[in-house]
């Protein structure tokens, strides 16, 4: 069978080579062309059609600015997924873009698979009339978004998250091989986890690197980005003495007493991993306004989302500054009661998002479907 998969951020790019493993488990001829990052090279061992890095771009300003790519990128991956004709096109998440190519390629006859909904619970709802139209079969993440599609009258498979598939292994820690220590040992560590677009990056970092000195008893360490080299972080760095390590994350984030995350996904890994945290948020004066107008959720989280309720604190816009993230670090040291009932709710959450196998059930259900839609 032919797969073409689409991921344009780190977090599909990671799905993306999960898939890609368990597809291969279950089609050893299985042909894969894809836009991903390092993750999906590595396990289709291939070049991508286009590197990820070709699409982050983040909020609405930005998006604006660089619609001219953003369509040149749409033409060609249409074209080229066309001209591929795989069995299935299997889309990861990443909804302003792959909603479009769904668009433009489901006319043609190609099944098409949407592995992590859009959050059209969030915003923008009357999307699933377009999903309803152009998806054939929509692999959903969180327990919550069954419900929410059977009102649109449109059946999806839960699979649970694909975090699992990877944070599991370092939820389990094993005496016999703990791995490699990061930070000196000579101090506990503080993660710092500045997202993995440059927008994000620009505005973000420089607000975490100021606890540096804040909070001397503590040792920093960055994770760098996939598709980011060192010399990109080094002027943000160098006055601070931070290391910066890279395909480390989850490592460092189970060595760290505590992490400073900027929103998106690796929230909910921290969660999972049982570290507290502080969500910081920052964009452009326009692209926040924007968004306030048209995104209907009371958090930008994924932890408190999923949990309904403000479990972490998110320091957004305004508040992303460093004399209010001094007051929420100070909440969640060790032996305060802040970061006590934060660990608490992690344990709910883990409850909620479930254990290990996403990826594999995905997997399962993609080429199930294939066999019996005919292909």
């Amino acid at each position: 069978m032919r797969y073409y998969l689409i991921a344009g951020e780190a977090s599909g790019d990671l799905h993306g080579s999960l898939l890609i493993r368990s597809l291969k488990e279950r089609d050893p001829k299985a042909e894969f062309r894809f836009i991903g990052g390092d993750l999906m090279i590595k396990e289709s061992r291939m070049s991508p059609f286009r590197p990820i890095s070709k699409f982050s771009f983040m909020g609405f300003l930005e998006v604006a600015k660089n619609l001219p790519a953003i369509f040149r990128n749409l033409r060609e991956v249409c074209s080229d997924v066309i001209a591929y004709k795989p069995d299935a096109l299997i889309l990861i998440d990443f909804p302003g873009f792959n909603l479009r190519i769904a668009a433009k390629v489901h006319p043609k006859g190609i099944p098409i698979y949407f592995f992590i909904s859009p959050k059209v619970w969030a915003w923008n709802s009357k999307r699933v009339l377009k999903i309803k139209r152009d998806i054939n079969h929509m692999l959903v993440i969180f327990p919550f978004e069954v419900d929410f599609y059977k009102k649109w009258g449109m059946d999806v498979d839960y699979v649970g998250n694909p975090l699992m598939d990877t944070i599991h292994p370092f939820q389990v820690k094993e005496e016999k091989e703990p791995g490699p220590k990061l930070g000196s040992q000579e101090k506990p560590l503080i993660a710092l986890l500045p997202g993995s677009r440059k927008q994000e990056i620009e505005k973000i970092l420089p607000v975490m690197l100021e606890m540096v000195p804040v909070f001397p008893e503590y040792e920093f360490i960055l994770a760098g980005a996939p598709g980011f080299k060192r010399e990109y972080y080094e002027p943000y760095i160098e006055q601070y003495g931070v290391k910066l390590v890279f395909g480390q994350t989850y490592l460092l984030l189970s060595q760290s007493s505590l992490a400073l995350v900027t929103s998106g996904t690796a929230t909910l890994e921290t969660a999972l991993l049982h570290i507290p945290q502080v969500v910081l948020y920052k964009t452009s004066g326009l692209s926040y306004e924007i968004g306030k107008w048209v995104i209907r959720v009371p958090y930008i989280s994924l932890v408190n989302l999923i949990m309904e309720s403000p479990v972490v604190k998110e320091l957004i816009q305004k508040d992303c500054n460093p004399s209010r993230l001094r007051e929420e670090i100070l909440k969640i040291l060790p032996g305060q009661l802040a970061r006590e009932k934060m660990l608490d709710q992690y344990r709910v959450l883990q409850d909620r998002v479930g254990g290990p196998g996403a990826s594999i059930k995905a997997a399962e259900l993609i080429f199930t479907y294939m066999h019996q839609d005919g292909k």
